[in-house]
C-alpha cells in the first residue's frame, strides 16, 4: 500500500470536527470511503470540503447527483445480471451445447458498455467544466 504524502506544516489538518450519524448514515459513509479506497476520516474531509468549496450549487443539483449515484448502482446490478447470463452462455457452449441466446447476451454487453462509456465521458466533461 502506498503511503500518503505528508502535508506541509501550513497545510496540516489541526482541527477535528465531529458529527453524529445514525447507523444507516454511518454505514453509507463507510461504504463510500471503502469504494474510494480511503479512510472514513479522509473521505469525510474530502467530500465535505468539496461541497463547501462549491456553495453556488443548488439543492436541485445535489439531488441530481443522488439520482446519478442511484443510476450507477442500478447499472452495476444490471451489469451483474448480464454477467450471469454471459456465464450461463459460456457454460453451455463449453459443455458442447447450443446457446441461441448468445448473440442477444453479447449485444446487451456491448450496449451496456457503450452506455457506461458515454456516461463516463459526459460526467468527466462536466467535471472539467466545473473545475
Amino acid at each position: 500500500m502506498q503511503q500518503r504524502e505528508r502535508l506541509r506544516d501550513d497545510k496540516k489538518r489541526l482541527h477535528q470536527p465531529s458529527c453524529r450519524m445514525n447507523d444507516d448514515e454511518f454505514q453509507l459513509l463507510v461504504r463510500g470511503a471503502s469504494a474510494c479506497d480511503m479512510s472514513v476520516a479522509g473521505f469525510l474531509a474530502r467530500s465535505s470540503l468539496k461541497a463547501a468549496r462549491d456553495l453556488d450549487r443548488t439543492a436541485a443539483e445535489i439531488a441530481g447527483e443522488r439520482e446519478v449515484v442511484n443510476e450507477l448502482f442500478a447499472l452495476r446490478r444490471h451489469l451483474g445480471q448480464i454477467g450471469n447470463n454471459l456465464n450461463q452462455v459460456a457454460k453451455t457452449l463449453n459443455s458442447g451445447g447450443e446457446a441461441p441466446q448468445a448473440e442477444a447476451v453479447l449485444a446487451a454487453v456491448r450496449h451496456a458498455a457503450h452506455r457506461v462509456d458515454a456516461f463516463t465521458q459526459h460526467y468527466l466533461d462536466n467535471e472539467a467544466r466545473v473545475a
